[in-house]
């Protein structure tokens, strides 16, 4: 499996906003691609200076599932989230593969 993680940096005035519409607009949007089996929003706990910064991770099957994503999904989506929260967030990506459970 493979964990497709955003993390992000939200400014302070916006962030329970941006989390509503991610909540609301954003991940159900991801999910309706049909190419994730979960989602999860998670917020990063520690000193922060200015923003309040999360983990949004999605899980998928394998790496063609997520490279398929990233293709055809990806460049439409964060679109959206540049028109809505361009400017005010501060965004980086990295992918898991999940090797053990428990």
């Amino acid at each position: 499996m493979i964990i497709y993680n955003v993390t992000l940096s939200v400014d302070e005035p916006v962030h329970q906003e941006w989390l509503e519409w991610m909540k609301q607009v954003h991940i159900p949007d991801v999910m309706a691609t049909g190419l994730f089996l979960d989602s999860r929003i998670v917020r990063v706990l520690g000193e922060e200076e200015g923003g309040v910064t999360y983990a949004v991770q999605y899980t998928c099957a394998d790496m063609a599932t997520y490279e398929r994503y990233r293709d055809e999904h990806a460049p439409r989506l964060q679109a959206e989230t540049q028109k809505h929260y361009g400017g005010r967030f501060a965004a980086f990506r990295t992918l898991l593969e999940v090797l053990h459970t428990a």
